[in-house]
């Protein structure tokens, strides 16, 4: 995966992803906007000016390189996801390079970050990737899809989904401590704007280090930020792990809040920790 804001990992591929939109609008949340949209106009929110197309962070457009998100039906019913990757040639991509173990990474989160999901969809000759996929709760969703073309850059956009119903928004105390089926996860470190900032994430049960976490996606674990204010998915590299911990230097790019998703893998089983984190001097 590419790093448009710079954060090298030890011990997991982390996925910095800067998310918006912690208060999503009606009962049946915002309208996702049109197909083949671009939103880089939500960039440079934090910076007060707009910053240029290839300094943004990816997963702001659904087009971008001349690669495009397509997605038939943005109110997906529950059952199965489907979409397309169109190439430059305005047809589906259908050669892909493995990237973290995948050809391609979908991660779908509601605008309030509730409802994180990391899965991996199949894809069939004719270019269609397909995932099962549930969205249950209403609101208003953003569905990135991370990937590299064949002997291509990696590139991440981003599209907009769409549940009806009755929404009940979600709100996030600052967190550092994490708790997730017995397990306890714990974050150390402060994010500091503009600087790189050390990060330690320690697994334990029943307060005890957990020895060996198992490899996820080739690495000992995988996270995710989103920052409050736009939906911005910045990018990392694994490079190593030490026992229970999970280590990683992370650069984020502006102050703000960041919803926080380490997905780690201990006795065959993949969970996620959730974590609240200002950056350094804001509350």
């Amino acid at each position: 995966m590419n790093t448009t804001a710079r954060l090298a990992v030890f011990g997991g591929a982390l996925v910095l992803l800067a998310a918006g939109g912690f208060a999503v609008g009606n009962a049946a949340g915002p309208k996702p906007a049109a197909t083949g949209e671009h939103v880089e106009e939500h960039a440079g929110e934090h910076a007060g000016m707009a910053a240029p197309v290839d300094d943004l962070p990816g997963g702001l457009a659904s087009s971008r390189d001349g690669y495009t998100f397509s997605v038939a039906d943005r109110t997906p019913t529950p059952g199965r996801f489907s979409f397309t990757i169109t190439g430059p040639d305005g047809r589906p991509v259908t050669a892909f390079d493995v990237e973290h173990e995948k050809k391609l990474h979908l991660i779908v989160v509601r605008r309030d970050t509730a409802g994180f999901r990391h899965v991996h969809p199949e894809m069939a000759p004719d270019g269609t990737w397909s995932v099962p996929l549930t969205l249950s709760a209403a609101g208003s969703y953003r569905a990135f899809a991370d990937f590299a073309p064949a002997g291509g850059k990696p590139v991440t956009l981003g599209t907009d989904l769409s549940v009806a119903g009755d929404y009940q928004p979600a709100s996030y105390a600052p967190s550092r401590v994490a708790k997730v089926d017995g397990y306890t996860v714990e974050l150390a470190g402060d994010l500091t704007a503009g600087k790189t900032s050390p990060l330690t994430l320690t697994v334990s049960r029943d307060g005890v280090p957990v020895a060996g976490l198992q490899p996820y996606l080739g690495a000992s674990g995988h996270l995710v930020a989103l920052r409050e204010g736009d939906l911005a998915y910045l990018h990392v590299h694994p490079a190593g792990a030490d026992g229970a911990q999970v280590k990683f230097a992370a650069e984020v790019p502006s102050e703000g809040t960041y919803r926080l998703f380490l997905d780690f893998k201990h006795g065959d089983v993949v969970r996620t920790a959730e974590f609240t984190v200002p950056t350094a001097g804001r509350a």
